[in-house]
């Protein structure tokens, strides 16, 4: 047998050789020696899969370049948050239907995060006065007032949004009807469990609980105390 590599195929070569004995009578013989010409040809390219594999990591040129791709969006909906809102006009009352979202084309799957909401009186979010109604890494603070409803949408309709009601509020004396709302929007891989850097908790009034989205009910314990980690 041999072995011959070309630019497109590996060609396996093997030889099978017949030589014929005599049988019975020694002096003469009813068949020829031969060899048989043997050929496998296997292309050196091609497309292989299995389900059995399930890689967690990713090379970091591909990581990179899916991070580019990833685009976020904060949309105000619609009641039944079929649509965007046309308005962005509000009464005292209504309520706010806001639905963050990522498009991550080509990356592993990934559960999106609001990490803090933050109302001004302009775009500058550190401005003066200012409310923030999501703080400590995903705790709905605002739902904890007695007069709100406030609170994350659960389950979600998918891994990469996360809707969340606000009840309308203004800033007391102050006249103006433009509030601008600024939020802070993270992923994280959606096959790993919600920490407390990473969750969507709101506060139940009927229990009297924090209630995460996802998870054990342990990661939202911080939104209470108002201690939450920093880092994680």
């Amino acid at each position: 047998s041999s072995l011959q590599m070309t630019p497109d195929s590996l060609i396996y070569k093997t030889s099978l050789s017949y030589k014929p004995t005599p049988s019975g009578n020694l002096v003469i013989v009813r068949t020829n020696p031969v060899v048989v010409p043997v050929e496998c040809h296997y292309p050196r390219k091609s497309n292989v899969s299995s389900n059995a594999i399930q890689p967690t990591w990713a090379p970091f040129r591909s990581t990179l370049s899916a991070e580019q791709r990833m685009m976020f969006s904060l949309r105000l909906m619609n009641d039944d948050w079929s649509t965007e809102r046309v308005s962005n006009g509000f009464q005292l009352g209504e309520s706010l239907h806001l639905q963050a979202d990522v498009s991550s084309e080509g990356h592993v799957p990934l559960r999106l995060f609001v990490d803090d909401c933050v109302a001004t009186l302009s775009p500058d979010r550190n401005s003066s006065p200012r409310y923030a109604f999501i703080d400590l890494h995903g705790c709905l603070v605002d739902g904890r007032a007695d007069d709100t409803t406030s609170a994350f949408i659960s389950p979600r309709p998918r891994q990469e949004t996360l809707q969340f009601v606000v009840d309308v509020f203004k800033f007391a004396g102050d006249d103006r009807n433009l509030i601008y709302i600024t939020c802070h929007l993270k992923v994280f891989p959606a096959d790993q469990a919600p920490d407390p850097w990473n969750k969507a908790c709101s506060f139940n009034k009927a229990s009297s609980l924090w209630a995460p989205v996802e998870g054990t009910g342990d990661i939202c314990s911080c939104c209470e105390t108002g201690n939450c980690p920093l880092y994680g």
